[in-house]
């Protein structure tokens, strides 16, 4: 049996989220030379009522507190949404390596979409980037959620 891919596990996270009623967005990071996950996270901002409770950032806490480090110079990390300026500056923080993420966020996205973070001269580093890996499936789970609230 072959484990779960990254992003999968990513969407396993995202799923939990929107049964708990928060926006299904998930994120899993990954050492990249082992294949280990070392944190996986749901967003929780209506839980802890907490804006920065963001997939990204929890996952970004939960490895460095996992690798003891807040440099994660060797982890790739898989989200299911394109993040936030404020989840993109803290990718930066944390030096990740590789981003892997879902579905494009015209409106709040800041990757790709919006201010572009990582192009910004003020960026401290800027990871390789790899978008739209499971982009169907990101965005039909946020269109059946936010359809079944309307």
């Amino acid at each position: 049996m072959t484990d779960p891919s990254p992003m999968a596990l990513a969407f396993t996270e995202a799923e939990a989220a929107a049964a708990r009623g928060e926006v299904p967005v998930g994120a899993v990071i990954v050492e990249a030379a082992t294949g280990r996950v070392v944190a996986s996270a749901g967003n929780q901002t209506e839980a802890d009522r907490d804006p920065t409770a963001h997939a990204e950032i929890l996952a970004l806490r939960q490895a460095a507190g996992a690798i003891g480090t807040e440099r994660l110079i060797d982890c790739d990390l898989y989200v299911t949404l394109e993040p936030c300026t404020m989840c993109a500056g803290a990718i930066s923080l944390a030096r990740i390596r590789r981003l892997y993420y879902g579905a494009a966020d015209a409106k709040g996205g800041a990757v790709e979409s919006g201010v572009r973070f990582f192009t910004a001269p003020t960026c401290h580093h800027v990871p390789d980037v790899y978008s739209g890996v499971g982009e169907s499936e990101a965005a039909r789970l946020l269109k059946d959620f936010f359809r079944e609230r309307r």
